[in-house]
Order: structure tokens, then C-alpha cells, then sequence
């Protein structure tokens, strides 16, 4: 339901747009490179089955996590200019 200046289906390809940004955003944070076997944080050995699941990986487990929460969120705002993140 596509409104005043916007054609039918903008809302759905903005979503889609706005989805694919947060996947290259993401995929580009990932590691790349062979695995290291001991942790670079806490040098603490790295499983087998984590260095083979997450290629590159650096880090272990514990240390990814606490990184993770230290990690701000992202605010995913409307680059696109939509009537609606206008008005807000």
C-alpha cells in the first residue's frame, strides 16, 4: 500500500534494502584467514570444531562473548528517506 509519491512496493524493497545492508554490515565483520589454535585475548586452546565451523576465527568462545556484549548495537536508521523515517 504505497502512498503519495512512493510506487506500489517501495515499502517491501526498503525492507529488503534495508536487510541486505545489515548483512553485508554483518558478513563483513566476520574473520577471514586460517584459525588460530590458542585464543589471542586469553591463550586459552581454541576447539577443533570451532576453528573448523568459523573460518579465521581468534578467539575463544568466552572471549568472543564478553566482545560481543562490549559490541554497541547498531542503529539501524532509514537511509532511504521514506515519508515515514521523516516524520520521526
Amino acid at each position: 500500500m504505497a502512498g503519495g509519491w512512493s510506487r506500489d512496493g517501495a515499502e517491501q524493497e526498503q525492507i529488503e534494502s534495508t536487510v541486505e545492508d545489515a548483512l553485508q554490515r554483518v558478513r563483513s565483520q566476520l574473520p577471514t584467514g586460517e584459525s588460530l589454535t590458542h585464543c589471542e585475548e586469553c591463550d586459552e586452546p581454541i576447539p577443533q570444531a570451532r576453528r573448523e565451523a568459523i573460518k579465521g576465527v581468534r578467539l575463544c568462545i568466552a572471549c568472543q562473548s564478553e566482545r560481543d556484549k562490549q559490541r554497541t548495537t547498531y542503529s539501524g536508521y532509514n537511509r532511504r528517506g521514506s515519508k515515514d523515517s521523516q516524520l520521526r
